[in-house]
């Protein structure tokens, strides 16, 4: 951890919430002499606070150890660079529209990297909605979690269950990818 940039990072952050040393402080029960130290980048917080200095700013643990937020460039929105991040302990889904820093369950989450289905999901085009079916098994611990139609604008994501089957219905309002997330063997994509 550099002292000077993890103190420039305090200093920062606590302005931009418009704190004083003394309130930032008082929410941390330490005195406002410690917070000035490590502004100054003389010293640095006790572990066990790091957790709450963190909280306090609204960064990460990891973004205040290293002193640099690492913000994403601006990518105007573009939905084709679109992440998916996949819990594999809970199988909670998200998203971002550019490379983000998300956890789960008490992990930090990788985007899940999309593959080119060889054999893609059954995709028929029935009132106005995709019909998207597979002769995948959708047993529990093998079963593909959810499917998600993406424009260049829009995302439409249905989750699925083992005990369902795969039988989706999305509204063709345009053409894209179709996204799917086998619990075993990952995300694939393919074009509709």
């Amino acid at each position: 951890m550099d002292q000077i940039k993890t103190g420039k990072l305090i200093y920062t952050l606590r302005r931009e919430l418009h704190l004083t040393q003394s309130q930032l402080a008082e929410q941390l029960h330490v005195s406002n002499k410690a917070v000035s130290k490590w502004e100054r980048g003389l010293g640095c917080p006790d572990v066990s606070l790091l957790p709450l200095l963190a909280d306090a700013l609204g960064v990460g643990l990891e973004e205040l150890l290293a002193g640099d937020l690492g913000a994403n460039e601006l990518s105007g929105g573009n939905m084709k660079r679109l992440c998916f991040y996949i819990c594999p302990d809970c199988g909670n889904v998200l998203t971002a529209v550019a490379e983000a820093s998300v956890a789960c369950c008490g992990k930090k989450l990788r985007p899940a990297q999309p593959v080119k289905a060889e054999n893609g999901l059954s995709v028929e085009l029935i009132e106005q909605e995709y019909y998207v079916t597979a002769d995948h098994p959708m047993e529990k611990g093998h079963y593909i979690a959810f499917v998600a139609l993406l424009t260049g604008d829009s995302l439409m994501l249905r989750r699925q269950y083992p005990e369902w089957g795969l039988q989706a219905r999305i509204p063709a309002f345009a053409h894209g990818r179709l996204f799917w997330y086998c619990t075993q063997h990952g995300l694939f994509w393919q074009i509709v």
